[in-house]
């Protein structure tokens, strides 16, 4: 891994050599490895969801921070790295400075692989769900980086919604507030991670990857910042029930108030809470949607490269 974009970025030689050739890539984080699940699960997932990239025609770039820089596409052993070494940070966007003068590793977020993604020249971007306006915001102002990230990289996000123990309605508002386009890929409800809707419509429905593309091309190509978000649900067989997860997620709501649990804290809280309460089918279904929606991003990509052609577009 020597290949540089920036001084910041160290590509993986795949993904330089795809970058290069002006093929598709699609950016994946890294937080599901260090973070996400247990050894070797993780592993195993990780595996999968590049996969699935490359199924669709593109190249998985994973994302993690290691020596004083983003390492964008790594190798099984950087990723065998991150997935068993204990107390790996969460980096979201603030993080950035502190943990890439330190030296050591970083699990970048959503918002930190945007950073890294954009700098390194990838405009597709996978995860399963996107981080938003928290519940009680009203009181907490607790809105996720993702959302103000979104405004500042030029990278479509490929997700199924964002989490239902968010506020999704308000998640929405402030998207619109903040100018971020968000398309529901065949589908007309803002997915909920777990769950398929969250019982508010997508802004725009879009049936069709290459008119998605044509839309960032476009939104790019007037000058807007940032990047846009492109929703696509966890499929019917492995979603779990919205009514059950809203019952789960008050209890557990009602539970960390009691117990004084705020701030960072509550939402490892409510995911265990809601792990707990479906008996293991929450991680089945995070896997399941991770891995959908790096397909659909995969297809995004190999969709928005095929239209500029070699060396085309002039934006990327």
């Amino acid at each position: 891994m020597n290949e540089t974009v920036h001084e910041l970025i160290e590509l993986g030689e795949e993904v330089a050599t795809a970058l290069s050739e002006h093929r598709p890539v699609v950016a994946l984080e890294s937080t599901v490895i260090a973070h996400g699940m247990a050894y070797p699960g993780n592993v195993e997932t990780a595996r999968a969801i590049e996969q699935a990239v490359r199924s669709a025609g593109a190249v998985p770039a994973t994302i993690g921070i290691a020596d004083g820089r983003f390492v964008v596409g790594m190798d099984d052993k950087r990723i065998e790295q991150f997935a068993t070494t204990q107390g790996v940070p969460k980096v979201s966007s603030r993080d950035i400075g502190p943990v890439l003068a330190g030296g050591g590793l970083g699990a970048t977020t959503v918002a930190s692989s945007l950073v890294a993604a954009d700098l390194a020249g990838i405009p597709v971007f996978s995860t399963a769900g996107i981080g938003g306006v928290h519940r009680g915001a009203q009181t907490t102002f607790d809105i996720s980086a993702d959302l103000v990230q979104f405004t500042r990289s030029r990278v479509a996000v490929v997700c199924a919604g964002a989490k239902s123990i968010l506020d999704l309605g308000l998640t929405l508002e402030y998207l619109e507030t903040l100018g971020v386009p968000v398309m529901g890929y065949r589908c007309d409800d803002f997915p909920a991670f777990y769950c398929r809707s969250s019982g508010f419509r997508n802004p725009q429905r879009i049936d069709d990857l290459d008119a998605i593309a044509r839309a960032l091309r476009a939104h790019w190509a007037a000058g807007l910042p940032g990047g846009a978000l492109v929703t696509h649900p966890i499929a019917e067989a492995d979603a779990l029930d919205a009514q059950a997860m809203e019952e789960v997620i008050e209890r557990a709501l009602a539970d960390a108030d009691a117990e004084g649990v705020t701030g960072p804290a509550i939402t490892p809280y409510l995911m265990k809470a809601v792990s707990r309460a479906t008996e293991g089918r929450s991680a089945a279904a995070n896997r399941a949607v991770l891995i959908s929606t790096a397909a659909v991003a995969g297809e995004l990509a190999v969709a928005y490269t095929r239209q500029a052609g070699v060396g085309g577009g002039g934006d990327r």
